[in-house]
């Protein structure tokens, strides 16, 4: 688990710089090779870092909706996803936060903790 560090600070900067440059809403540690549980998405249409994520529930409603990743360019699969979730997190000041979000804020954070827990939306397709 992380702490909020200088190089953690960096690594999220330099993190923003490359998912902005990609046109993405959200990029993972492990996407750029480091082996952390920190991540950014588009919450509610702002940038955000997300320091040891945790989806404590989900809605059991899901909505099916394309998802890309930035890991596997010009990939676009049909994702369910839960419409509402609550998020426990480490901000950048180390204050843990919770938050509920819906819909596509709440895609994102799913999409982005899941690369943390190793899983890719190739994962959701069955043969």
């Amino acid at each position: 688990m992380p702490k909020v560090t200088k190089v953690v600070l960096t690594l999220l900067k330099s993190m923003e710089e490359t998912m902005r440059a990609a046109d993405g809403v959200g990029l993972a540690a492990p996407q750029v090779g480091e082996s952390l549980r920190v991540c950014l998405a588009l919450v509610n249409g702002k940038v955000t870092p997300l320091i040891n994520p945790k989806i404590t529930s989900r809605s059991r409603e899901k909505a099916f909706d394309e998802e890309g990743c930035l890991s596997l360019p010009k990939v676009w699969l049909q994702i369910p996803r839960s419409t509402e979730i609550t998020l426990k997190y480490t901000d950048t000041a180390g204050k843990t936060q919770e938050r509920k979000l819906t819909d596509f804020s709440a895609r994102v954070v799913q999409h982005e903790v899941d690369h943390l827990e190793g899983i890719l939306i190739v994962d959701y397709v069955t043969a």
